[in-house]
């Protein structure tokens, strides 16, 4: 531990003179001991008495550094979390519920509005949970609460900001003994009638929180109904007029589907990119329609490898931000590209990936 000495050298007369502070590296500290008492001593120089003031302080003795405040990136002014609980949950009612599949899809995905009469602020990358009606037969307790990524911006597919919106698959599986299982939640949802109540609450999470920088590179990752954040974020960015906010950077969003017939919002896309095609690029991945050169099925790691140099790049800067939304298999893939480019720059991705979450930079959210 370091030692600072600090002496104050005091004339007899109203005025003093200060000698500045020196630390020294010299000394080992362990050899020094000093009593915390300052100690006086009266010396004479010139035939003028002094008193002599010598206070000895260790580094765990002085005050510490004020603590630096990090400044997010992103858009997290005005957050508003948990408003509503389970316990006490916001009743809407279903303005509109839509099935955006076709009829040849494996599995239906149904698109919903809800109204909120502006009592839920919510924030682009958001989510809600939604308490199913109906009584749990395992314990004879009401439904526990789903959670939901948000699909509309925070001004919502009407622009009024009263309304919410979600993108659901309706689940329904066989189990092992044969029987067809109905998911609780997405078929109460997929079923509702417009007109029809639906328990809310929320608004829950910051990991998916857009970037400040209006200029920043956005890159998108969503398999699936993982593309809701990424529907809010690029309504805000294209189909929106904001006076605080205007996207001038790229955005470049990755969706992987199974079929053709499962591609979720590709006209609104498709629109965006002819509106905006400097700042939107899009890429699909249908992997059971689509292979490389490889003849390997694309997946949306595949078809992001065939980007994997100008990826890299953009990941380079600090102002580009990745965002990853949908099935938890896709992660996997997506970080051993990473590792394989990083590694080729001396660089070691799990390391590099820590602080790019540290920054904000690295977002993911898969189940």
């Amino acid at each position: 531990m370091a030692a600072s000495v600090s002496a104050v050298v005091s004339l007899p007369s109203s005025k003093s003179t200060i000698v500045s502070t020196r630390t020294s590296s010299l000394i080992s500290p362990e050899r020094l001991t000093f009593t915390k008492v300052p100690h006086y001593k009266n010396v004479s120089t010139s035939g003028r008495l002094l008193s002599v003031r010598a206070q000895i302080t260790t580094e765990a003795e002085t005050e510490a550094p004020a603590k630096v405040e990090k400044i997010s990136k992103k858009q997290e002014e005005g957050v508003v979390t948990n408003k509503y609980k389970p316990k006490e949950p916001y009743v809407g009612r279903c303005l509109l519920n839509t099935k955006i599949t076709g009829d040849d899809a494996p599995g239906e995905t149904w698109h919903m509005v809800f109204s909120t009469e502006g009592e839920i602020p919510y924030k682009e990358g958001q989510s809600i949970g939604v308490i199913p009606d109906g009584i749990d037969p395992k314990n004879g307790k009401p439904h526990k609460l789903r959670l939901y990524s948000i699909a509309s911006s925070a001004i919502g597919d009407f622009g009024d900001s009263k309304t919410v919106s979600l993108c659901v698959k309706r689940l329904v599986y066989t189990n092992d003994q044969g029987v067809e299982v109905k998911g609780v939640c997405s078929n109460f949802l997929c079923d509702l009638k417009p007109g029809a109540e639906v328990q809310i609450t929320g608004p829950v999470g910051k990991e998916m929180l857009m970037p400040k920088d209006p200029n920043a590179t956005v890159i998108m990752l969503g398999t699936g109904t993982g593309i809701a954040p990424f529907r809010s974020f690029l309504w805000k960015m294209f189909f929106e007029k904001h006076e605080d906010y205007e996207f001038n950077g790229l955005a470049w969003l990755f969706l992987g589907v199974p079929t053709s017939s499962s591609l979720l919002y590709k006209e609104e896309f498709e629109k965006m990119k002819e509106l905006k095609p400097d700042n939107f690029r899009l890429d699909f991945a249908v992997s059971r329609e689509q292979t490389n050169d490889k003849g390997e099925k694309m997946y949306i790691q595949t078809r992001m490898a065939q980007y994997d140099r100008e990826l890299w790049e953009l990941l380079k800067k600090d102002n580009t931000f990745v965002y990853m939304c949908g099935l938890k298999g896709m992660e996997k893939g997506i970080d051993d590209i990473m590792a394989t480019l990083a590694a080729e720059d001396g660089i070691e991705w799990a390391t590099y990936k820590k602080q790019l979450k540290k920054e904000g930079q690295w977002n993911v959210e898969v189940y």
